[in-house]
């Protein structure tokens, strides 16, 4: 099994800064990708950042100029970086992952976050 923990998070000031961290756990062989998704309500989840192994990094047309995600496979974990945050970018924030596990057998793996609120004021 493999888990992701979501870190940081939580009531920003409009115009402040956000780091969000997230770290996989388990049997991992390689993570193909990480990435942060982000759910506001009554809208569907959208993807705001991923790094791929290479990475290669995507990102949503509403965050580009403002963030920047990054991984360190050592650790199993991503960290994303967004700033001049606005009202819009409240929502719920997901990390998510994907890759190979060893154990119990060679096999795909992919994983949420439980996710984390951020809540931008005015």
């Amino acid at each position: 099994q493999v888990e992701v923990v979501e870190s940081g998070g939580g009531l920003v000031q409009a115009g402040g800064s956000l780091r969000l961290s997230c770290e996989a756990s388990g049997h991992i062989l390689r993570i193909n990708s990480m990435g942060w998704y982000r759910q506001a309500p009554g809208k569907q989840r959208e993807l705001v950042a991923a790094i791929g192994e290479s990475g290669s990094t995507s990102y949503a047309d509403s965050v580009k100029g403002r963030i920047a995600i990054s991984r360190d496979d050592a650790t199993n974990t991503a960290e994303l970086h967004l700033d001049r945050l606005k009202q819009e970018d409240t929502a719920v924030y997901y990390c998510h992952a994907d890759g190979t596990i060893w154990a119990p057998d060679v096999r795909r793996f992919e994983v949420w976050g439980q996710g984390t609120q951020v809540t931008v004021s005015s």
